[in-house]
């Protein structure tokens, strides 16, 4: 290759290296060190950069000296005015650049910073549609044998919700059934359903509203129907990009129809909900209630769930769902614990 034609590639290539860092948003830290990429957002006391070779970076704002946008961003202020612009640094103020005019603040005086796509997603959580900003995954399981014991299991599980700005809606739905030929003699060995709604309205900054409705079926519990409806308060205890510990009490009317007998009660319950994001791919979800009968007093129910779901694709989930029942005062002849548990491949959808 002719000398020429190499030192013209080399400029271009230096050419590219250059206009991609002057184009990129530029973060220089208090410690002298320097961040190059997109602002993505500001949430808190943290900035979020995304860079090409680190991916995202957190970055502590107290931390931050100085910040330079090539793109508008959309910046909130402590007063409650929301400006669009591009970000500069200004001796020791932030100047935002919009069309029209400059606006000079504080450090202090930013709460949030969102970048386009951030932007959109905020917007479109304000006021969706009902049909709007649903998600979960589905999951189906099939076991069985051949040969001395015939059996075979059936498994299903879903998970559904839609999450706002202002509140949050669950269902959720599981099932098993099982049964067994050894010698000849056909028996059913499982035969379970569980399935329900939760809903959340924010009405504080960490304090919410809550309804929910739990509906179970349990034939080797001699359970016909059990329709559980109930509300209270719940406090958002941890909230965050990883993790979120919610804590709630409250009352609720029980109706449990076994074959036998009917009983209907008053309870008080209180429990918890938590999620964590153990990896990029896999979420943990956790449950607990603790339901004390206020009519028939000394007894009690206890459910505690746990679900496990890993993106083996952006369709594709392996899904592992536990679910465990504790009844004081099961009917005569019946076991106290009654726990379930289905693990498969599912689905995984969002809209």
């Amino acid at each position: 290759m002719p000398i020429l034609k190499c030192r013209r590639l080399l400029l271009a290539s230096f050419a590219c290296l250059w206009l991609s860092a002057a184009w990129a948003d530029q973060i220089v830290l208090k410690n002298g060190d320097r961040v190059t990429g997109g602002v993505v957002k500001k949430d808190g006391k943290t900035l979020t950069v995304k860079t090409d070779q680190l991916g995202a970076v957190a970055i502590p704002w107290d931390q931050v000296q100085s910040i330079a946008t090539e793109k508008p961003v959309t910046v909130v202020l402590q007063d409650g005015r929301t400006v669009k612009g591009t970000l500069s640094t200004a001796d020791a103020n932030l100047v935002i650049a919009t069309e029209t005019a400059k606006v000079t603040v504080t450090p202090a005086q930013v709460t949030t910073i969102r970048n386009a796509d951030e932007q959109k997603t905020y917007e479109r959580l304000l006021k969706p549609a009902w049909d709007d900003l649903w998600a979960g995954n589905a999951s189906l399981g099939f076991a069985g044998t051949v040969g001395n014991a015939e059996t075979q299991t059936f498994t299903v599980g879903t998970t559904v919700a839609r999450a706002t700005n202002n509140d949050k809606t669950s269902l959720y739905f599981n099932a098993i059934k099982a049964s067994a030929q050894v010698s000849g003699v056909d028996a059913e060995t499982a035969q379970a359903v569980r399935g329900g709604w939760a809903y959340n309205h924010n009405f504080a900054k960490r304090v919410f509203a809550s309804g929910f409705n739990d509906n179970e079926y349990d034939r080797f519990q001699n359970l016909n129907l059990r329709f559980v409806i109930g509300g209270g308060l719940g406090y958002q205890a941890v909230k965050g990009e990883r993790a979120s510990l919610n804590l709630l009490a409250g009352a609720d009317f029980n109706r449990s129809a076994f074959f036998t007998s009917t009983q209907k009660s008053a309870e008080f319950y209180w429990g918890d909900g938590y999620t964590l994001k153990l990896t990029s791919a896999t979420m943990l979800t956790q449950s607990f209630r603790m339901f004390d009968d206020l009519t028939y007093t000394g007894t009690y129910r206890v459910n505690g769930d746990l679900t496990a779901s890993t993106k083996l694709k952006k369709w594709l989930t392996w899904n592992l769902s536990l679910s465990d029942r504790y009844l004081s005062n099961p009917v005569p002849g019946r076991k106290t614990n009654d726990f379930l548990y289905t693990t498969g491949l599912g689905i995984a959808f969002a809209q």
